[in-house]
């Protein structure tokens, strides 16, 4: 599973000129089951984004893709981590890993 943590790297207004294209880009991602949660961070100067389901070739690859990287408005930090425990919800990502 993957955080995914954006930063604002332009003014707000810039960003929200984007806002529609990004919603879409997001909307195909959850429609593709790779995105789990969304939402913008507070105070605004960014946001997160929970998927799974991917490798990180295919999250960067994903990452690099929306609007507002190709923008240029924003920068990711992608975490991975093993999502061993997890409420019901999303028990569909929990992770085994190997010892």
């Amino acid at each position: 599973m993957f955080v995914m943590e954006l930063t604002y790297t332009a003014p707000i207004e810039a960003v929200e000129e984007e806002l529609d294209a990004h919603i879409a880009w997001l909307d195909g991602h959850y429609a593709a089951g790779v995105f789990l949660a969304s939402g913008r961070k507070v105070p605004r100067d960014g946001g997160v984004i929970l998927a799974g389901g991917v490798s990180r070739a295919e999250i960067e690859s994903i990452a690099a893709e929306d609007p507002f990287t190709v923008a240029g408005v924003c920068t990711y930090r992608i975490t991975e981590f093993l999502a061993t425990k997890t409420s019901a919800d999303l028990a569909t990502v929990r992770e085994n890993p190997v010892v």
